[in-house]
């Protein structure tokens, strides 16, 4: 009976071992082939596929095609493309204001009528207000790359409020590319350990 248990500990360790998932960065040594996938997401979220097509040719690591059914491993996920206004408004407002005042009245019935006024004012008031709209252009895209058994090879999440010369989406689409294009150069360039 202790045998039959050793052997059977034995067979699952075993068994475990055999399916044992397999470290990302080789999976990528395969791709070589990406089709992009339409984009779940907002309404913008087809230009953004575009964009991301544009910038992986760009990045000559992958060669793209347009039939899923060649391709080694598939680029998909969501993306969504978001402009929106912030309002700010502020108001502040200064015053001070004095006054002094003071009376005096005398009759003398013989001698005539004696009458002393002084009154003082003074007031200064300061208002101000502002109304800022803010304009925001905000892309974002969640996306794995999956090979033809649906196992995920890489994945990446990249946000962006714009770059200082290109809109939101096309730096998404930028990152993207170059988080896919940098892992894949350190993958084919880490010496693999063959058993």
């Amino acid at each position: 009976m202790t045998a039959r248990c050793f052997l059977l500990l034995l067979s699952v360790a075993a068994s475990a071992a055999a399916i044992e998932p397999e470290p990302a960065a080789p999976a990528l040594l395969r791709v070589r082939r990406i089709y992009v996938e339409q984009l779940g997401g907002g309404a913008q979220s087809d230009q953004l596929r575009d964009m991301i097509i544009a910038a992986l040719q760009n990045a000559k690591i992958f060669l793209l095609t347009d039939n899923p059914d060649r391709a080694d491993a598939i680029l998909r996920g969501s993306a969504d493309d978001r402009v929106f206004n912030e309002d700010h408004t502020s108001s502040d407002s200064v015053g001070i204001r004095a006054s002094v005042g003071a009376g005096n009245t005398d009759r003398v019935t013989s001698a005539g009528t004696s009458t002393s006024r002084l009154n003082a004012s003074s007031g200064i008031s300061d208002s101000e207000s502002s109304h800022v709209v803010e304009r925001h252009h905000e892309a974002s895209a969640s996306l794995r790359l999956v090979d033809s058994d649906g196992d995920v090879l890489w994945s990446t999440t990249q946000e962006s409020g714009g770059g200082k010369f290109r809109g939101a989406m096309a730096d998404v689409a930028d990152k993207v590319a170059r988080q896919l294009a940098d892992d894949t150069r350190k993958a084919r360039e880490t010496p693999q350990a063959h058993p």
